[in-house]
């Protein structure tokens, strides 16, 4: 069993604006099955796809299952069994030898920057860059199954 444990930041996007990009994707992912307990997401990177399928939080942790499929299938998935679609740009950032995942979202949900850590154990300890803001791990509403549900744009105080 896969365990994944990560915690979010917002992103201060003047800070963030000087940073260099070296390498970045394109994603878009959208979710078969998405309640608290239990998500299954497909995800359709520039190259690549899969399929995930994530149990429920437990502090900053949950089982995480993901496997390649071929983009073919991950097309037709996310076009006839995802009701919503949540498009991002991923930029990979290392800081501190830490691997950072800085989502720039698209569509409904542009204007929202978040920055993701994993972390072998939640009580790791790390630095954080320059450009990372508040927390917001335990604010269900940043999760990108919850964007997919109620987008950035609908939001009455961001």
């Amino acid at each position: 069993m896969g365990i994944e444990i990560e915690r979010k930041f917002l992103v201060n996007k003047e800070k963030w604006s000087q940073v260099t990009k070296e390498k970045q994707s394109l994603y878009r992912q959208g979710y078969i099955v998405s309640d608290p307990e239990k998500t299954i997401r497909v995800r359709l990177t520039d190259k690549d796809a899969f399929l995930t399928i994530k149990g429920l939080s437990v502090g900053i942790s949950r089982t995480e299952f993901e496997y390649s499929i071929p983009v073919a299938d991950a097309q037709q998935l996310l076009d006839g069994f995802c009701d919503s679609v949540v498009s991002k740009i991923r930029y990979f950032i290392t800081h501190d030898n830490k691997l950072w995942e800085v989502d720039e979202f698209l569509g409904e949900n542009e204007g929202l920057m978040v920055a993701e850590i994993e972390l072998e154990s939640e009580d790791e300890s790390f630095s954080l860059p320059g450009w990372v803001g508040k927390e917001v791990t335990s604010e269900k509403k940043y999760s990108n199954s919850n964007l997919a549900k109620n987008p950035y744009k609908n939001w009455s105080q961001k």
